[in-house]
């Protein structure tokens, strides 16, 4: 499988990457012209290990691992009464335009942690719970499962941003993301187009 990795964390962030709640709002209405169908998949990253990321060209998707390679058939599910993996967290989906807003630059985007960056509106009107996209060769089902921010993501990407995804538009555009699952495996590409199945 081909694809590059980063050292142990990815870049390193400090305050002077951290955007303002003027430049978010600035930026802002680049992101909202993110396709509401037909969006491209404009990076894959695996979390091999705790913050390790590894962006490739390519990635499987199964419903044993979710990601191959990725460790989320390794994470603990805090709603699974066994603390088995929560299949309904097996994916998450960041806007890829969010991404480049708040990381600045492009190499900067695995830090956010998620493993597809879309261009895509992941709003909530748009994407509701139980919505199948198909990718590449794959089909995955938005889950209900919220997608919050956490200390991490503050940490890499500022509390401006943090506050930029917790506000309520941040909360109905989705723009911490959402989770999915698999429900037809395949192989994904970067560049392949997510479409809504209907």
């Amino acid at each position: 499988m081909r694809g590059t990795s980063s050292a142990a964390g990815g870049p390193t962030a400090d305050a002077a990457d951290h955007r303002t709640a003027p430049e978010l709002e600035a930026g802002f209405g680049h992101v909202l012209e993110s396709p509401s169908d037909g969006g491209t998949l404009e990076m894959i990253v695996r979390r091999p290990g705790v913050d390790h990321r590894e962006a490739v060209e390519e990635g499987r998707l199964s419903f044993e691992a979710g990601l191959e390679g990725d460790t989320w058939d390794h994470r603990k599910g805090y709603v699974t009464e066994d603390g088995s993996p929560d299949p309904d967290a097996q994916l998450t989906l960041t806007n890829s335009r969010f991404a480049d807003l708040i990381a600045g630059s492009r190499d900067r985007w695995p830090l956010a942690g998620d493993q597809l960056y879309v261009d895509l509106d992941l709003g909530v009107e748009n994407l509701p719970t139980g919505t199948k996209l198909s990718l590449g060769e794959a089909v995955i089902e938005v889950t209900a499962l919220p997608h919050t921010g956490c200390k991490k993501y503050a940490q890499r990407f500022g509390a401006e941003a943090l506050k930029f995804t917790a506000q309520p538009e941040g909360r109905r555009r989705n723009l911490r993301g959402i989770y999915a699952r698999v429900v037809v495996p395949g192989t994904v590409r970067v560049g392949d187009i997510a479409r809504k199945v209907r």
